[in-house]
């Protein structure tokens, strides 16, 4: 089972993370934002990736350290449990509508961490989450991975289904990009025998 700990103190955060690639999309999450926590729900579920997450934060301030930093950790968690990366699939592609929104998400775990980020709201909150914090998740969670991700929101209206679509696209091309190939489970999918550390691979 490819599994990791994760333990993340700073002055801002106190963050546990346990997870589980090789799972079933069980999930038990925590971070003292409730829609925060609905999205990471629908990110363990459907990608079937076990997570367990409990994180305290200063949201006394706001809600931007622990949104970040549990994007921070939850990339460092998958990060740890790929290991080598040896025998994934590697890529993974998601398109997913929710009601009239609809979002496509590309990604390729890669070892090198880039974010491409085409998703706009039409309000600056949802609920009491400010709407430019998801943003910030996704890229901490790309570049603690080390994931090249792309994230395209077609189309859409409400934005609570804008930004869920955008976290089960997520968790569907993950899903598939951890799984291992039978095909080549003793390689690392890149010719170089290594990934990240180049732009051509």
């Amino acid at each position: 089972m490819r599994t990791s700990k994760v333990m993340r103190r700073t002055n801002e955060t106190n963050i546990d993370v346990v997870l589980n690639l090789d799972g079933t999309g069980e999930y038990s999450v925590s971070t003292g934002i409730g829609f925060l926590d609905h999205m990471l729900e629908q990110l363990s579920r459907h990608s079937l990736i076990d997570l367990e997450i409990k994180a305290q934060g200063d949201l006394h301030i706001d809600f931007h350290h622990t949104t970040e930093d549990t994007g921070i950790s939850i990339g460092q968690a998958v990060a740890e449990a790929l290991g080598d990366r040896r025998g994934i699939q590697r890529y993974g592609l998601a398109v997913v509508p929710m009601d009239e929104a609809c979002t496509r998400v590309a990604l390729d775990i890669s070892n090198r961490s880039y974010l491409i980020w085409n998703v706009s709201f039409s309000k600056p909150k949802l609920g009491e989450i400010d709407t430019e914090l998801f943003k910030e998740w996704f890229q901490a969670f790309s570049h603690s991975a080390g994931i090249t991700l792309h994230v395209e929101n077609l189309y859409g209206e409400n934005n609570h289904h804008i930004i869920e679509s955008c976290f089960k696209a997520l968790a569907r091309a993950l899903r598939f990009a951890v799984e291992i190939d039978p095909r080549k489970a003793d390689s690392v999918p890149s010719t170089k025998g290594t990934l990240g550390g180049s732009t051509k691979i």
